[in-house]
C-alpha cells in the first residue's frame, strides 16, 4: 500500500507504522556510529572568532558561517539553552522541529544527528556532544509557565527573549517557531507521558554545532518547564564561536543514515557544492 492508497486514518496510521518498522530494521542494519560522549578539545587563540558568557536569564544572537562551529558550554552544570535558527541568506527557511524528529525517527537527539530546516536541507550538525541530553518537543520557558513555578517573581522567559532578539535581526513574533533546548534532558515513556531525567545534567556538559549554511541563530539561557528545580537559577552559558575543519564524505553526521545523506545533498546543492 502507497502512501496515496491510505485514505482512512486507520490506513495512515499503518502505513506511517510500516514506514517506523522498515527504518528501525534499517538503522540496526547499519554499522553502530560512535556514539560515545565527547570530550571538548581546548581551542586554540586563532581559533576563535567570537566567544561570549551569556548570564542568568539573558539571550545571545550571532551570524555564524557556514562551515564555522558553536560550542555551547554548560559552565554551572544548571543551564538549559533553548535554541532558534534561521538560514541568513533567506530567513523563510528556519529550523522544523518536527521534521528534524520525524525524518531521523529519533527525538532524542546527540552527537551524529542533525537540525533539519523546513526546506529539507540541513542547517546545521551536532558534531560533538557531551550526553547531558536534549530536549526536541517541549520547547522554552513563556510568562505563563515561569508564572506557574515561580509565582510573580519578575525572572525573564524564552518565549520574550526570543521576542528581543527578533527583533533586534529585523524579524517579527510570527518568525519565531518551536525550538530546540540543550542541556534539557526530557524522556518519553511508553505511554508518551515527558518527564525529566534528573542527574543528566554536570557542570561543563557542552554540544557543539556545525554550521552546514550562513545561519542567524539566538539562544536563550532560561530554565526549561520541566526543570524541576524550584529556584531560578540556571546560571551562566558560554558560547563559542570558531573555526572548523571541512567535512568529507566520511563525517559521521553526513552518513547518520540515507536522509541525513538526502539533506546533505539539498544542502550543498543551494551553495553549488
Amino acid at each position: 500500500m502507497s502512501l496515496l492508497d491510505a485514505s482512512t486514518p486507520e490506513q495512515h496510521r499503518e502505513r506511517y507504522l510500516e514506514l517506523k518498522r522498515n527504518a528501525a530494521q534499517r538503522l540496526r542494519a547499519q554499522a553502530p556510529r560512535e556514539l560515545a560522549p565527547s570530550v571538548a578539545r581546548p581551542l586554540a587563540r586563532d581559533e576563535i572568532l567570537w566567544r561570549e558568557t551569556i548570564p542568568d536569564g539573558w539571550y545571545w544572537s550571532r551570524k555564524i558561517n557556514r562551515g564555522e562551529k558553536l560550542r555551547i558550554v554548560n559552565t554551572s552544570g544548571r543551564a538549559s539553552v533553548s535554541t532558534l535558527i534561521w538560514n541568513a541568506d533567506d530567513v523563510s527557511e528556519r529550523y522544523n522541529a518536527g521534521d528534524t524528529v520525524k525524518i531521523q525517527w529519533n527525538a532524542l537527539l546527540g552527537k551524529g544527528d542533525v537540525l533539519f530546516s523546513d526546506m529539507g536541507r540541513v542547517l546545521a550538525s551536532i558534531t560533538e556532544d557531551s550526553g547531558a541530553g536534549h530536549d526536541a518537543l517541549v520547547g522554552g520557558s513563556t510568562k505563563a509557565t515561569n508564572e506557574r513555578r515561580y509565582g510573580g517573581a519578575p525572572v525573564r522567559n524564552t518565549r520574550d527573549n526570543f521576542c528581543l532578539a527578533a527583533a533586534k535581526l529585523g524579524l517579527t513574533r510570527r518568525d519565531i517557531m518551536p525550538c530546540i533546548t540543550f542541556f534539557a534532558p526530557v524522556r518519553t515513556d511508553a505511554e508518551g507521558a515527558l518527564a525529566w531525567s534528573e542527574g543528566s545534567r554536570k557542570a561543563g556538559d557542552f554540544v557543539e554545532l556545525r554550521a552546514e549554511m550562513n545561519l542567524l541563530i539566538t539562544l536563550s539561557n532560561c530554565p526549561h518547564p520541566y526543570d524541576p528545580r524550584p529556584d531560578y537559577a540556571p546560571g551562566s552559558v558560554e558560547a563559542t564561536v570558531f573555526r572548523a575543519m571541512p567535512a568529507d564524505e566520511t563525517d559521521l553526521c553526513r552518513g547518520a543514515s540515507e536522509e541525513a545523506r538526502r539533506g546533505f545533498e539539498n544542502t550543498d546543492a543551494l551553495f553549488g557544492a
